[in-house]
């Protein structure tokens, strides 16, 4: 085998590498072997180029012999040729291909004179002449060469390209000592950050704008996505002898239009990787003009709850997107029976008693009632539907291996559990792997998005939908989104939640999406965070503070300014400089005071964090002290200590101070916060749930992940202090308090009392992993 691969030009290593890829390998061989029947043993390089590519690049290899010999008879002879053949055979999936149709698509036959190249590229050249003879060899060289080559498909590059250099210099003569300086640089235009471009979109039929940030994600994988209509071009899809009509009928009923969906099940809370999945599949709709639903899959009512429903829904448009309809794939129960009536009939399910213990993991023991007779199997399954059998007594599985070797999955199994929805029709309800798809085909989804644990069920996917004679969907697997320091599975946040770990699936120390709301994360932020991440096909696993950074940003051009002291140290300014409180106009946004201002009350009594004071300053510490006076933010004024007073156990607990005008004394050394006739007020701060960043691997963490949670992850200041300006905040509005963080209102604020949560610090933490 290598000798046969280096006969037709390879390297060797280039030879050794393509005997390491198995299925090329053998194609490659095929080829050689069928073209040297026909050409002899000996085959030139170029030759041996185009097998090489027909063999690596032809997805199908039920045309491979038919590429072969037209390669062998030498009607393809270049690679464009190949190229051209290679589209038209993948667009054209059915038996057999129209040989003169395919003929005149690749340019067998085609004869390019030596004349038509030449006056190809003297028309070309006329065109661009006046900028020619200014710009002369600086010129784009290129252009003349696309141009040429778009007038005549077929010609050889190589002797367009000797034509172009052969008329340049005959109209410009030889290169001078000017044509051959580089040409200088032009200046790049300064780029709006991502962020911050503003473009067209379509949602549902309606023009409006978003961030370029949320369509950034498109990139990657979803670059090589199919064309509504054209499923039949995505390499794995199987195309059966009804494939193409079923396709022109989903194009009659979609005119064309890109359906996504997002099908949650709505038996727990959504967390941070279901945003990705929702900004991908309603991103991905939004992006082409599309539309997206929300498809609830709600087929186990044993663990369902409205709560559920509800949450999902919140947090989809919570994030921005409105879904195209919401549906439930119970909406679908009746046309699903009568489908799996169907699949009995032809022979590829049956019902079977092997017990649920029996049949799990990959490697079951074949069924013995695998090949029960179709009438047989008819009646159990209505005897199933009409609740003849007990729960885990009869199943109806289809006759499939799916791509990870499991054999005939479940279709149908028993539950007397009533649905939320369908109350106590049914006592039968089907799986995932025979829903999913078929509800995807009912609702003519274009892109079927999912994660890469999905990718085991494409092979019943395609199956199911072919056997059954329906449109047929294509599955797309993409990489999941994982955070560091954080479970999301629903089992165990239960735990988390069962043993008081956290409060509820809402607790600001979750990354459920309802927490993240919770804690202050505005959905912006969340959004660009799966944006940056992007769509591939490998798992991305972020840390968290990728995730706070793009919340700071969101929060900086978002969230007002506000003063709140944490801990208080009370201040009295003993030459106050009015009888009663002043008002001082402080900024909302300092950067851009456009922005408006809220009036705080100023008056002799102030406090401030007792970390901003020490009885002796150090070398390098810039805040108040004896001798060190500091400015107060906004109000424009400096404070000098006078006098300290403590308490029995000599802990300060209040400052005496005169102040002075800021503009008629000395710049001090910092600015401080502070607060008079301030709020009291709750201030929850969050740190890491866990300790470890892998709290559920056994290596890192081998007591399970109950036994890595951080005893400092929430610490709750009960008498906080902030200005007056937030009093009429409502539960979720943010505010940046001045050099502290940026907090949101708890919706367990109550009059006379409100509660803060910490939702970033200002700046990431250097200490932290």
């Amino acid at each position: 085998a290598l000798r046969l691969f280096t006969g037709i030009g390879l390297s060797e290593a280039k030879a050794r590498e393509t005997l390491r890829n198995g299925a090329l390998s053998a194609q490659l061989r095929q080829a050689v072997l069928q073209a040297r029947s026909t050409l002899g043993p000996a085959l030139d390089k170029a030759t041996g180029t185009l097998l090489y590519n027909a063999a690596a690049r032809l997805r199908d290899p039920k045309h491979l012999s038919l590429l072969v010999g037209y390669i062998a008879r030498r009607e393809i002879l270049t690679d464009l040729q190949l190229s051209a053949a290679l589209e038209y055979v993948r667009s054209h999936p059915l038996e057999p291909l129209n040989a003169a149709d395919f003929e005149k698509a690749c340019g067998v036959g085609v004869c390019v004179t030596p004349e038509q190249i030449e006056e190809a590229v003297e028309a070309v050249i006329s065109k661009h002449r006046a900028e020619l003879l200014v710009e002369r060899y600086h010129f784009n060289m290129g252009l003349l060469m696309g141009e040429a080559r778009s007038r005549l498909r077929w010609a050889d590059g190589k002797t367009i390209k000797n034509e172009v250099d052969l008329q340049v210099l005959h109209l410009l003569g030889p290169k001078t000592e000017a044509d051959l300086e580089k040409k200088p640089k032009a200046a790049k235009a300064r780029l709006i950050p991502t962020e911050r471009q503003k473009v067209a979109v379509v949602e549902n039929g309606e023009v409006g704008t978003e961030t370029r940030s949320l369509l950034e994600q498109l990139r990657g994988e979803a670059l090589k996505f199919h064309k509504p209509g054209e499923n039949y071009k995505t390499e794995g899809y199987v195309v059966t002898p009804n494939t193409m009509a079923l396709l022109k009928q989903h194009l009659a009923i979609t005119g064309g239009q890109v359906r996504t969906r997002f099908p949650p099940e709505p038996n727990g809370i959504l967390h941070i990787g279901h945003a990705k999945a929702i900004n991908f599949n309603f991103g991905y709709a939004k992006a082409n003009g599309g539309v997206c639903f929300l498809r609830y899959d709600d087929t186990n009512p044993e663990k369902e709850e409205e709560k559920y429903f509800t949450a999902i829904r919140e947090m989809v448009e919570w994030l921005g997107y409105q879904p195209y309809a919401v549906t439930h794939a119970s909406d679908y129960f009746d046309q699903l029976y009568t489908w799996a009536l169907e699949l009995i009939r032809r022979g590829q399910a049956y019902v079977c008693h092997q017990k649920v213990e029996e049949i799990k993991g990959h490697n079951p023991p074949p069924s013995p009632w695998r090949d029960r007779p179709v009438e047989e199997s008819l009646l159990l399954f209505e005897d199933m539907r009409k609740g003849k059998f007990g729960e885990g007594e009869a199943t109806l599985r289809m006759k499939l291996v799916m791509e990870d070797g499991k054999m005939d999955p479940v279709a149908y199994r028993v539950k007397f559990t009533p649905h939320h929805r369908t109350g106590d029709k049914w006592c039968i309800y089907p799986t995932y792997d025979y829903t999913h798809c078929l509800c995807d085909s009912i609702e003519h989804i274009t892109h079927s998005l999912c994660t890469k644990e999905f990718q085991a069920r494409r092979s019943s996917y395609f199956w199911l939908c072919n056997v059954l004679d329906v449109y047929c969907p294509v599955q797309w697997e993409y990489g999941r989104l994982n955070l560091l320091y954080t479970v999301v599975s629903k089992r165990k946040i239960i735990r988390l939640v069962e043993t008081g770990a956290v409060r509820d699936w809402d607790d600001p120390r979750l990354f459920t999406l309802t927490a993240l709301r919770r804690r202050g994360f505005p959905p912006e932020a969340i959004n660009n965070f799966c944006a940056r991440v992007g769509v591939t096909v490998a798992q991305a696993t972020m840390e968290p503070h990728l995730l706070e950074a793009c919340a700071r940003e969101v929060l900086n051009e978002q969230a007002p300014r506000a003063m709140a002291v944490l801990e208080p140290l009370k201040v009295t300014i003993t030459n106050f400089p009015a009888p009663k409180a002043l008002e001082v106009l402080v900024p909302n946004f300092p950067a851009d005071e456009s922005r408006g201002f809220h009036k705080v009350p100023f008056q002799c009594t102030v406090y401030i964090e007792e970390t901003d004071f020490r009885e002796e300053a150090d070398k390098g510490y810039k805040r108040l002290a004896p001798g060190q006076p500091v400015g107060l933010r906004h109000a424009g004024y400096v404070i000098a200590v006078q006098n300290i007073i403590k308490d029995a156990s000599g802990r300060v607990i209040e400052l005496e101070v005169i102040c002075t005008k800021s503009d008629v004394t000395e710049k001090p050394k910092a600015f401080i916060h502070w607060v008079s006739e301030p709020l009291v007020c709750e201030v929850r701060l969050y740190e890491r749930l866990f300790l470890h960043k892998n709290p559920e691997d056994p290596s890192e963490v081998p007591g399970g992940f109950l036994s890595d949670l951080n005893p400092d992850s929430l610490r709750v200041v009960h008498n906080a202090l902030v200005d007056s300006s937030v009093l009429s905040a409502r539960p979720f509005d943010k505010f940046q308090f001045e050099r502290l963080g940026y907090f949101s209102l708890d919706p367990d604020s109550k009059e006379g009392k409100m509660v803060f949560n910490r939702t970033v610090t200002l700046k990431e933490d250097p200490g932290k992993a």
